[in-house]
């Protein structure tokens, strides 16, 4: 007799293994060899898949078996009495299954293994391949057990061979409502009173900074479906690995998951005699007491942990170093200008002789020994790491034996530095808690110290971006490079923030990255090799910006910076504020993996603007405008330190020192804000905008004008006209109205603004003005004016001075003329053109422009309506003074 059986406590994959498997076994008996899981028991109830002829394992005659079929399993003790029936002489066991092998693992005389999400997907590849074709039924029972065990495709499990399955199965009419209702169950109350003890009862164990959290519970009752406990548990808590152990009764029952690779729960169970994945495993311990499973289990979770490589996670490359025959003051004016506090001493071949920290250079400058070289103060005993050094092991380094940074060798080669601080903030992210907050990355703590935001990416972005910044990742590490997401970009993804300003930063060339990318997918390329950036343009015009990893220094307050190339860490140490600062990696199996090196993500959660260190805002001037503006755009606020630096650096005045064209380019970044208005007020406040004029000043009655000005741009805007405007340009038309002719033209020339703007700022905004006052109907001439009046004194003002006067007009009757003016007068031309003016008779010469001025206003004025009126109004006026 054939039995196809699956292992105790079935699921739906081994329901649709196993119904997969008749049709290779067309005579054998299906039985489950123990009890079934809470939603496979419903399902037995309410549908018809007894049809399918399942026995009872009461009513088999084991001793009758000579071929066995195991399904989803492999191991003899978990097949229930079937155990015994695999290890006796001359029967024959086939296995299908895709868990890994076990220690215990029958041998079978077939097997048909494969590394897929599901034992369902096994047998789809099988019909595929010997061309069998599922019944609607077949096809919705293996879709039930494929979904199941690859959480509706969503688990870190799941390849390509699953969706290629599920996509079969729905060809041959999978039902997928059927799917939905079965899998989607509500907890019984016993399972919420147990998942509750569970949450209780969690606990971290922490191994080289990967965090495994143990729980568990007891009750006397027998409670089904503890994968879908740890399932709600894992997800709720967002755990990255757990081990679950539940007594029931006599037993202990346990389920592992885990999502990262460093955690493999199957390894871990597989010592309690269960099995499983890396990813997903279970055991059940008889004869062993709750508490010393639970001590048993917290060893073998520390003993079978494989820890980050985290030298390789904290260290900064390439690292900066120190020539051996460097001055003490050439070695201080490096460390001061890269913000580092110790550097490798290399000689000229490169090759590692020593370290030296700023405090011993420091010390021995103060005793006048200027003339130094590294190499008679550097320390020349000091130990290294590899990339693969644990945290216990850099903490023994570093704390334990005081030394303030260790090189990292790859193959006896400089491949970075750890220093003190590096570990200590990773220290402190490890430890810290995040307080609730409005996004999932911010509400918990395992966030944080994974560091990871491949689900956010996937979730939040256009899969068309999504397949770019992997096809990216690709590229950089088949280039052996590191590439990142920065700034900006990724501020926002973690705000949850539309923005698809795509900037990318390479360790190493970015040029030549970006031109590798560019020879395999279907872009261009547009390189600037003096800043070693480059810029990839897709066909329909998208744009992402790369550049090559660099830091930079300023000889002197508010200078331009002088910049070389760096890490990422160096990168992201430059940049203005810690939520600037973070960055996201995409190559290779680092994908999403979040760089947070200087609290950005503290800061986000704490809804904070803070600069990286406190010479911010001496260095580089133009941060004080760009922390306003970020305050303001994101509703955040100026850090307390922040603002203090802030207001000190405007109280020394180096503001005074920055360019107008830099001063410029912030004020209109500002001015371009969907709101300026509150920007604008701050900067009031911190008594900024004396440096775009001394006369400057900010009131009610100016913030009055942009709330209007604010309400012009957004009407003009719902006429989708498709024009350009600068709304920095009508802004900056009313911040500057207190000011006098004179005055704004000053101010225009200070902050370098083009000749054209100059006109727009000064002439024509004092044409506007005095036009505006023409509308006003309380301004004299009294009469109405007429629309050829009015389109022949607005004509040729710019658009945006056009808007300044739509907020600044104060009456309907003004406003309905620059509206109409806006919407239909000034694109109304005349009836008639040159070839007609001949074909009425009407000699070419200086009268046609008379002609056409004249027909335009009176077409404008509704005094000619159509081409005929036009016609007639020129043979009568204008040919019949020609004849005469």
């Amino acid at each position: 007799m054939d039995v196809i059986t699956s292992h105790e406590n079935a699921d739906f994959d081994c329901l649709g293994a196993m119904v997969a498997a008749r049709r290779f076994y067309p005579d054998a008996v299906l039985v489950f060899s123990g009890a079934r899981e809470r939603n496979l028991r419903e399902f037995f109830v309410k549908s018809t898949v007894y049809a399918y002829g399942f026995r009872r394992l009461r009513d088999i005659d084991l001793q009758a078996v000579t071929r066995l079929i195991l399904v989803d399993v492999r191991q003899a003790d978990r097949i229930g009495p079937f155990g015994e029936v695999a290890r006796r002489p001359g029967v024959v066991v086939h296995v299908y299954d895709h868990h890994p092998e076990a220690h215990n693992a029958l041998h079978a005389e077939r097997e048909v293994i494969e590394p897929v999400g599901s034992t369902v997907t096994v047998f789809c590849h099988l019909f595929q391949q010997q061309g069998i074709v599922p019944t609607p039924d077949e096809a919705t029972l293996m879709m039930l057990g494929l979904y199941e065990d690859t959480g509706s495709l969503l688990y870190s499990s799941t390849c390509e061979r699953d969706y290629q399955a599920a996509a079969f199965l729905l060809r041959h009419g999978a039902n997928l409502n059927m799917v939905a209702d079965f899998l989607t169950q509500e907890l019984t109350s016993g399972q919420i009173a147990l998942l509750n003890e569970l949450i209780q009862n969690c606990r971290p164990i922490d191994v080289d900074g990967v965090v495994v959290m143990l729980t568990h519970a007891s009750t006397d009752q027998y409670i089904g479906d503890l994968a879908t406990l740890a399932h709600k548990l894992k997800e709720m808590e967002n755990y990255d690995a757990l081990v679950m152990a539940v007594r029931m009764g006599d037993r202990v029952f346990m389920v592992g998951r885990s999502r990262i690779p460093e955690v493999d729960v199957g390894e871990v169970l597989r010592k309690f005699g269960g099995g499983g994945h890396g990813y997903a495993a279970s055991a059940t311990v008889k004869e062993m007491p709750l508490p010393q499973v639970l001590e048993r289990l917290q060893a073998i979770v520390r003993s079978s942990v494989r820890p980050h490589g985290l030298a390789s996670r904290l260290m900064s490359s390439p690292a900066r170093t120190v020539d051996v025959c460097a001055t003490l003051s050439e070695a201080r004016q490096l460390l001061v200008r890269t913000g580092i506090s110790g550097a490798p001493v290399v000689e000229k071949v490169g090759t590692l002789v020593g370290v030296v920290d700023r405090p011993t250079i420091e010390r021995a400058l103060e005793h006048g020994l200027t003339d130094l070289t590294v190499e008679e103060v550097m320390a020349r005993e000091f130990a290294t790491a590899t990339p693969d050094t644990s945290l216990q092991q850099l903490q023994e380094l570093i704390v334990g034996q005081n030394q303030r940074l260790v090189p990292i060798l790859r193959d006896g080669v400089l491949a970075g530095v750890v220093s003190r601080t590096d570990l200590l903030r990773h220290m402190v992210d490890d430890v810290g808690e995040l307080a609730g907050g409005e996004d999932d990355l911010l509400r918990h703590e395992a966030a944080l110290k994974r560091r990871q935001l491949g689900r956010m990416i996937r979730s939040e972005l256009p899969q068309r971006l999504v397949s770019t910044l992997h096809h990216l990742g690709e590229v950089a590490a088949e280039l052996g490079l590191h590439a990142y997401l920065v700034g900006g970009f990724v501020r926002d993804l973690v705000l949850r923030r539309a923005n698809f300003d795509v900037d990318l930063v390479v360790e190493g060339d970015g040029i030549a990255f970006a031109e590798a990318f560019a020879r395999r997918y279907d872009c261009r390329v547009r390189s600037h090799h003096k800043f070693a950036t480059a810029v990839l343009i897709f066909p329909d015009g998208f744009k992402i910006d790369i550049a090559s990893a660099r830091t930079e220094y300023y000889a002197q307050p508010a200078a331009l910076p002088t910049v070389e190339h760096a890490s990422i860490k160096l990168d992201l140490y430059r940049r203005d504020f810690t939520i600037n600062a973070l960055a996201v990696r995409l190559d290779s199996r680092h994908f999403g993996e979040l760089l947070d090196f200087f609290g950005g993500l503290r800061d986000l959660r704490e809804r904070a603007v803070r600069v990286l260190h406190s010479l911010s805002f001496i260095e580089d001037p133009t941060r004080v405008f760009r922390a306003i503006r970020f305050e303001q755009r994101l509703g955040f606020h100026i850090g307390t330190q922040t603002e203090y630096l802030l207001r000190n650096a405007v109280r020394r005045g180096f503001l005074g020192r920055l360019g107008g064209p830099r001063l410029f380019n912030e004020l209109s970044a500002i001015l371009s804000e969907a709101d300026p208005l509150p920007a604008v007020r701050r900067m009031a406040e911190l008594d900024l905008l004396r440096y775009l004029h001394p006369r400057l000043t900010f009131g009610e009655t100016t913030s009055a004008l942009f709330r209007e000005i604010g309400r012009s741009l957004n009407w003009f805007d719902l006429l989708y006209t498709g024009e350009t405007r600068r709304a920095w340009l009508v802004y900056l038309l009313g911040l500057s109205e207190a000011l006098g002719p004179e005055d704004t033209a000053d101010m225009c020339r200070h902050l370098g603004m083009s000749p054209k703007d100059l006109e727009v700022m000064t002439r024509q905004a004092r044409r506007g003005r005095f036009l505006l006052r023409r509308l006003e109907p309380f301004e004299p001439p009294r009469r109405k004016l007429r629309p050829s009046e009015i389109r022949k004194a607005l004509d040729g003002l710019a658009l945006e001075v056009l808007l300044y006067l739509v907020a600044r007009a104060e009456t309907d009757a003004a406003r309905q003329s620059l509206s109409q003016y806006l919407t239909r007068w000034r694109e109304v031309q005349p009836h008639l053109r040159g070839n007609d003016l001949q074909r009425l008779g009407l000699p070419p010469g200086p009268i046609y422009k008379q002609v056409f001025t004249d027909l335009l206003a009176r077409r404008l004025d509704g005094d000619i309506q159509n081409r005929s009126q036009a016609e007639a109004y020129v043979r009568s006026r204008y040919l019949h003074q020609s004849r005469q």
